[in-house]
């Protein structure tokens, strides 16, 4: 229950637009643990290409922190509230840390394509519960950072590739 002072004005009817809350909590809180661990990755990426790895995994974790305010300004706008804490979001994601010591480049690549894939799954789930709702904007909004999410992962996958 969101708190009176809290009440946003929406036109979208509260028995639908509560799941449509519910999956966009559930995606912010897995923008957060994903962007943490690409951080984690690019800070401890190493190997002959570290470079390329290093700066293409900042340019992604950069991406998704810039999704993470767009995401919970929308449940918001919907009438309801966000994620409060890390253990809100560690309550709610569906991605795994990775607290190893070393973790080869070749295996961080496809942890994280795998992530950004689990992302794009949550996503369509929320573009699915927006559009029941009537909610055109967050599955439009959805649409795009579905896109981003899936980008990533190609990268992720041929930066991987061999031969």
């Amino acid at each position: 229950m969101t708190n009176p002072a809290l009440d946003t004005p929406t036109d979208l009817p509260n028995n639908k637009v509560a799941s449509v809350a519910d999956g966009l909590n559930a995606a912010l809180a897995d923008c957060f643990t994903l962007y943490l661990k690409t951080k984690n990755f690019h800070w401890h990426v190493s190997g002959p290409h570290f470079r390329d790895y290093h700066l293409m995994l900042d340019d992604q974790a950069s991406q998704i922190l810039a999704v993470t305010d767009v995401v919970a300004e929308r449940v918001r706008k919907t009438g309801n509230t966000t994620l409060r804490s890390i253990g809100d979001v560690a309550r709610r994601t569906a991605i795994k840390d990775n607290d190893k010591d070393f973790v080869k480049p070749d295996d961080m690549l496809a942890e994280l394509r795998d992530d950004n894939l689990k992302l794009v799954e949550r996503l369509r789930d929320v573009r699915e519960a927006a559009e029941d709702a009537g909610d055109t904007a967050t599955s439009s909004l959805a649409d795009d950072w579905i896109d981003q999410a899936e980008e990533r992962a190609w990268f992720l996958f041929e930066a991987a590739r061999k031969g």
